[in-house]
């Protein structure tokens, strides 16, 4: 007997260990048709936020609804190497324990990270399987296992030799702090206020000056022109003569160009290009010289280009002391405060320095012809729809994209370089020591890089280098494509763009059909969680308080196409009451007696009217249901759920069960409860599945439940009768209300019960 108190903490975890991988294994079902999922894969330090429980419930729906109908389903789980966050969590820890890290051979350190990986390493895996993930765990995939590091080589060594990688002096941004280039992704950008500085350049031969506006004066010892636009005539005479950079004994040219904005600052601009992505790409199209000032570590140069008192000094401590010397000697005309965007590393929180270094690149440009083409034409297509215009934005403007880290801990990047700069690309040492005899260089001579490759490289191989490649696995047969990828709108760029191309160059297909974009989960305020703010909603303590189902079930219902989810605690109390609902209608049927072993009702028929209608109402629900995961509209799913296992079967055939108690209807309650289960499993698979079991129903519904089917023909007549009847009763239950009558007060009806067929009169009761 089930007990009286719905308490998830008493069977979730004793239902998830017993059907995941028994039931979960990700093996080929002969004969039936395909749907698979990738996991995106979280890194292999994280722990479970909302954002995290939000994908993987939406990924796990739609597995156990394929699962349900038969589908041959792979749900394909793993987890990210995470360069950078790793190395930075593994030092952290070391030095706590006294361990110098800066004299660790890079050999050592990987080492401690392995046994780290090892030892603590996939926290969230676990925490994936507490909120009920079904994926077959026994596959999942490792970005640096042996056969994924192997495949990350060589689509390097394939790209290298098509010309699709190259290594060249770029701007990047730079971690002084990590002493490594990152991503975009991995930056912060803040508004914070500011000074823009009016500095005096002298111009060359003339007791004039001219003057620039500055947020970053330290970087002025890198100047090689200072740029006008054509058409300001405040400055139109001065183009072509030179001005001299303060404290050096250069002078840089005034140059013209359309990208200066005549109403910003003082209308001249200090070009950079060594130190500022704009000024990087003037440079570029004016041949400028780039001068680097800054250094790796975040402290000016000691070049001859920087002046002897700055050289060497940190760069907060470099301006101070410029800006008091700029004054004292009159160059400084004016300041003003501004607000501005600083970028920060969201690792280290230092400031992100633009910096020109050598690194490798991937040709993005060459690459996204086809991945902009399968989305043109529908093959690949987003739900919302919204979100292509983002993703078109993106890939039309896109520039090569930097792959090289400068820390130990991911994929080294296969090259060797020869005495003068020669670059041997191979998969192997031995294949590039070949590569360089031909060229006349022994292996003596040769110096392997150390740079590892971005994580998003490796990442961007997902779709297939699980499934086996490059080998020709059954997997990939079977799987690939994918079926619908599942994330959120912040990684388009930095993952779903780049599974694309790289996909479309390697496998000659798209990776997924379908990618459903889901929300920004907020507060319950609409503002984005942070520490910060003190808003932040542990998915982890929602699943302790009220069960993970109901956390599930409430994500779901939330997730509104285009729009935010603003999560609160009391939303998810809403579905742990609903789910409570669910429980006490079991329970209900328990204590009735009704059988629910071989409950199935295709055999006895049906003849009775109620029956009719509860079946017809079912048959539409599960068929409005199938439609919602065909849109992708889990609010309108759980909706439904709610609409008609509250409203529909608890609220009105339940209580007509009171009054109408045979063989038939027993039957039919219990085969619409099971269907119920059934369909309400992919929302909230450990409830359903310890009711199954308790019930005798099944051991776990992720296998479907053939017998337990309703789709037999129903009359519509008898439909349309009762859903008179049903009217009826809701509008005597809203006068009750409405007279503040108790549940256990009679009113008294003036209407004709007698014209309603005796089957009805006899569960009039019903109305109390």
């Amino acid at each position: 007997m089930l007990e009286k108190v719905y308490d998830p903490k008493k069977f979730e975890k004793e239902v998830y260990e017993a059907t995941n991988d028994e039931f979960y294994p990700g093996v080929v079902k002969s004969g039936a048709a395909a749907f698979s999922v990738l996991m995106p894969p979280p890194n292999v330090t994280g722990s479970l936020h909302v954002g995290h429980a939000l994908t993987y419930t939406i990924q796990d729906i739609l597995i156990r609804y394929h699962r349900c109908r038969g589908f041959d389903t792979l749900w394909q789980p793993g987890t990210d190497h995470a360069g950078i966050a790793t190395q930075l969590v593994v030092s952290r820890e070391l030095e706590a324990s006294g361990v110098d890290v800066a004299a660790l051979e890079a050999d050592e350190l990987i080492s401690k990270i392995w046994g780290w990986k090892e030892k603590s390493g996939e926290q969230i895996v676990r925490q994936q399987m507490a909120m009920g993930c079904s994926a077959p765990w026994s596959l999942s995939r490792f970005t640096m296992d042996e056969h994924f590091s192997k495949a990350v080589i060589e689509v390097f060594v394939r790209l290298y030799k098509d010309g699709l990688i190259f290594r060249e002096k770029r701007l990047v941004n730079w971690d002084t702090k990590l002493r490594t280039a990152i991503s975009d992704l991995e930056i912060q950008n803040k508004e914070e206020k500011g000074t823009l500085w009016h500095i005096k350049y002298e111009l060359e031969n003339s007791d004039g000056y001219i003057t620039i506006a500055t947020t970053r004066p330290e970087t002025m010892f890198g100047d090689t022109a200072v740029a006008v636009h054509p058409l300001d005539q405040r400055y139109v005479p001065m183009v072509g003569k030179r001005v001299r950079i303060p404290y050096t004994d250069r002078t840089v040219p005034i140059i013209c160009d359309e990208y200066i904005d005549m109403e910003k600052g003082t209308g001249c601009l200090k070009v950079t290009p060594a130190h500022d992505v704009n000024d990087f790409a003037i440079g570029k199209r004016h041949s400028l010289e780039m001068i680097t000032v800054i250094g790796m570590d975040g402290h000016m140069k000691t070049s001859v280009d920087v002046p002897e008192f700055l050289r060497g000094l940190y760069l907060k401590k470099a301006r101070k002391i410029l800006l008091e010397k700029l004054e004292e000697d009159g160059l400084l005309a004016t300041k003003e405060e501004v607000l501005h965007t600083i970028p920060y590393g969201d690792r280290s929180g230092t400031v992100i320095e633009p910096l020109l270094t050598d690194q490798w690149f991937v040709d993005s440009k060459t690459l996204a012809g086809a991945a902009i083409n399968v989305v043109e034409d529908g093959s690949v297509c987003f739900y919302p729809k919204k979100w292509e215009n983002t993703y078109f934005n993106w890939m039309r403007n896109i520039e090569p994209w930097c792959i090289s880290r400068q820390i130990v801990w991911g994929h080294r990047i296969p090259a060797w370089y020869g005495p003068s700069g020669e670059i041997f690309v191979e998969r192997t040492e031995e294949e590039a020591v070949e590569a360089a005899m031909r060229h006349g260089i022994g292996k003596e001579q040769l110096r392997r890089e150390t740079d590892v490759l971005d994580t998003w490289f490796s990442s961007a191989l997902w779709p297939f280098v699980t499934l086996g490649w490059p080998n020709e696995t059954e997997a990939l047969r079977r799987h690939y494509p994918t079926s619908v990828l599942v994330t959120g709108f912040d990684i388009i760029f930095f993952w779903i763009a780049r599974m694309l191309m790289m996909s479309l160059y390697f496998m000659k297909k798209i990776p997924f059909k379908d990618i459903y974009i889901h929300a920004l989960v907020r507060d319950t305020s609409g503002q984005k969680m942070s520490k910060s703010k003190g808003n932040i909603v542990d998915p982890l303590a929602l699943m302790e308080e009220f069960g993970a189902d109901a956390l599930r079930f409430t994500l779901a219902f939330l997730s509104v196409p285009g729009r935010d989810i603003k999560l609160g605690v009391e939303h998810v109390k809403i579905s742990r009451n609903f789910i409570t609902k669910i429980w006490n209608a079991a329970r209900f049927l328990q204590t009735k007696g009704i059988e629910f072993v071989d409950a199935g009702i295709q055999s006895i028929g049906v003849k009775r009217k109620l029956n009719h209608w509860i079946i017809a109402k079912l048959n539409w629900f599960k068929r409005e249901i199938a439609q919602d995961f065909v849109d992708y509209r889990f609010d309108y799913a759980t909706r439904n759920i709610q609409f008609f296992v509250r409203d529909t079967f608890c609220d009105f055939f339940i209580e007509a069960i009171k009054f109408q108690d045979d063989d038939e209807t027993r039957a039919v309650a219990a085969s619409v409860f099971a269907n119920i289960l059934v369909v309400a499993h992919p929302f909230m698979p450990f409830v359903t599945d310890h009711l199954a079991d308790v019930l005798g129903i099944s051991k776990t519904l992720s296998v479907g439940l053939d017998g337990y089917e309703c789709d037999i023909e129903t009359s519509s007549e008898y439909e349309q009768e009762v859903d008179s009847f049903v009217e009826l009763i809701h509008k005597i239950r809203s006068e009750r209300q409405e007279h503040g009558a108790e549940s256990a007060e009679y009113l008294e009806l003036r209407t004709k019960l007698c014209g309603w067929p005796g089957e009805l009169r006899g569960i009039a009761g019903i109305v109390r």
